[in-house]
């Protein structure tokens, strides 16, 4: 009926009309017709096959995740060990398919929420650009709530330094700022980092002039982050999130020096093994190393 002609406009009816006019579903006719014209034609995978199958990568990955040091890494980082160390050709949407069907994905993934208002950029170029401090409150059992304050390179994401404490004072934050102008830069005398500048929060222990005097002696110069906005201080914020969920999260500590203990344990093999992908997947470490090389040549 609906290729019929219209003995007055000289035109067909049209599945629309048809249907309307009897109160029929369009969507009936669709299905009538898919029916008729037999079982669909199922498209296949376009492209080369894979190599292996599903079940075979599934065994990598998960031996890739129980051999890692660190817990809930997303699927990325298990790509990127996969090429580069195992040499296994597989693309990363397949490895991030794969660990979503298994229940593989980290745990600590968040839902991105909408933009912020600040939309600079405060990861460097170089080293020794830009460090960024801040400081958080754990508990334990026996020493209560204690301070631990780090300081972060933003190229790299290395921490340069860390201090676990029960009084969370301006001294207190300075520790980590003095240990990493030591490793860094070989020592804490006048102007032994000049040229660096330290990002931090408004604190009451970053805004402190015994805290603003000493790092002007070493040369720094401070950056605050802007008010109501932490991702301007994102990249020691970032540090102490993977920090908490690597090691606080699910676990108890007695007292200080338990938590020193954990903590000091994390920050070595963080730097050492833990991939960023702004790097190209090597650790922070090794980007210093691989820095040094290429000024060298």
């Amino acid at each position: 009926m609906s290729a019929a002609i219209s003995a007055g406009m000289a035109r067909p009816y049209g599945v629309e009309r048809v249907c309307r006019v009897w109160e029929v579903p369009r969507s009936t006719v669709y299905a009538k017709r898919a029916r008729a014209a037999g079982p669909p034609v199922v498209l296949r995978r376009r492209g080369p096959a894979p190599r292996g199958a599903d079940a075979d990568l599934l065994v990598l990955i998960r031996a890739d995740l129980a051999g890692s040091p660190f817990i809930g890494e997303g699927h990325r980082k298990v790509w990127a060990r996969l090429r580069v160390r195992d040499y296994v050709r597989v693309s990363r949407t397949r490895v991030l398919r794969v660990m979503r069907e298994n229940g593989l994905l980290s745990p600590h993934r968040a839902r991105r929420g909408a933009g912020a208002a600040h939309e600079g950029r405060i990861i460097t170029n170089a080293p020794n650009e830009m460090w960024g401090a801040d400081g958080v409150r754990l508990e334990t059992v026996e020493d209560g709530w204690v301070w631990l304050f780090t300081a972060v390179e933003h190229w790299n994401a290395e921490c340069v330094g860390w201090h676990v404490t029960k009084k969370g004072d301006r001294f207190a934050a300075l520790e980590p700022v003095a240990m990493g102008v030591k490793n860094i830069f070989g020592t804490i005398e006048a102007a032994a980092a000049r040229g660096l500048s330290l990002r931090a929060d408004h604190g009451t222990q970053y805004v402190a002039d015994d805290f603003r005097n000493q790092v002007r002696y070493w040369g720094i110069q401070m950056s605050y982050a802007f008010v109501e906005e932490p991702q301007t201080n994102g990249v020691a914020e970032r540090f102490n999130r993977t920090l908490k969920e690597q090691v606080i999260h699910g676990r108890v500590f007695r007292n200080v020096e338990d938590l020193r203990v954990a903590i000091g344990a994390f920050v070595k093999n963080y730097n050492e093994k833990w991939l960023v992908e702004k790097l190209g997947f090597v650790s922070p470490r090794r980007a210093r190393e691989l820095h040094a090389l290429r000024r060298v040549a």
